[in-house]
């Protein structure tokens, strides 16, 4: 139902542009799905229904801001029409309107009572994490790489951008990585996020997540992807020198072949006990 509403109001949304006659110059500029387009002004193109429900938020807010633009433009060309020197010689000396006061008064804090509304409910969806399918940790490193550890199936691997020489054709600039995060499509995948040494953030625009990744504490995020694809991110962070080249590449994939993914990626990388451990393990016997 979430993904319906959506979709409707991306309709209502190009439909709008497409009767203001700017569908033909904005066409180039429209948002890919998963990774950024040349030009690019919108969002990227939902896949979950946090992202979808910011899109229509976003929609809602752009109506208001206009409404209200123009309703001030009107009101500016009425004084400077009705009430300049030669139309209105001799002017008026009222100093208060009691009915006009109250209106300036009370029509502002109603349009933030309903803005406000949808606002809550929004931030509440994104806070408030259903019962998960998959928990993925992103671990954002001194080395300015990303660590994902998969708890629930004891494993991690490190995620470093493909330099120029080693990306495929189809693979884009400053965004490719080596080892992707793989998850299954419809199903809803808890994120938790922390940093080592280095403040980083977390962020996937086509799924509308973005949370910073702190040392010495575990954020959390969630998100369900309802198509399947690569989708993009980078660390929205300020971090230092490697800021640029810390991306983020989610494929999400059907369920039959993220298990298969899983058995592979468990053979891969497995889970090794350090030195310490083996020493611990070794005293406790």
């Amino acid at each position: 139902m979430t993904g319906m509403i959506g979709g409707l109001r991306r309709v209502a949304w190009d439909a709008a542009w497409a009767a203001t006659g700017l569908a033909a110059i904005t066409t180039g500029a429209q948002a890919g799905t998963g990774q950024p387009s040349p030009w690019q002004w919108d969002f990227q193109t939902a896949v979950t229904p946090i992202m979808e429900q910011i899109h229509g938020f976003h929609l809602f807010l752009t109506v208001i801001a206009a409404a209200i633009t123009l309703f001030v433009m009107l009101l500016l060309l009425i004084v400077m029409l009705r009430f300049n020197e030669r139309a209105n010689p001799t002017p008026s000396r009222t100093t208060h309107n009691t009915l006009l006061e109250v209106a300036w008064t009370v029509v502002p804090a109603l349009i933030l009572v309903v803005i406000a509304v949808p606002s809550f409910r929004l931030l509440f969806d994104q806070l408030e994490i259903p019962q998960s399918d998959l928990t993925v940790k992103a671990t954002g490193t001194a080395q300015w790489t990303w660590t994902y550890e998969y708890p629930d199936h004891g494993f991690q691997f490190d995620s470093t951008m493909l330099q120029d020489n080693e990306r495929k054709p189809d693979q884009p600039r400053l965004l490719a990585v080596d080892n992707e995060i793989v998850v299954p499509v419809n199903k809803t995948v808890r994120m938790q996020v922390t940093g080592e040494g280095i403040i980083h953030s977390f962020a996937v625009p086509s799924f509308g997540i973005k949370v910073d990744a702190i040392p010495g504490r575990l954020n959390e995020t969630w998100f369900r992807a309802e198509r399947e694809g690569i989708y993009y991110g980078q660390c929205s962070e300020l971090c230092g020198r490697n800021h640029a080249f810390m991306p983020i590449a989610v494929r999400v994939v059907s369920e039959q072949d993220f298990n298969t993914w899983l058995e592979d990626a468990k053979k891969k990388w497995a889970a090794v006990p350090d030195d310490h451990s083996v020493v611990v393990a070794e005293a406790q016997r």
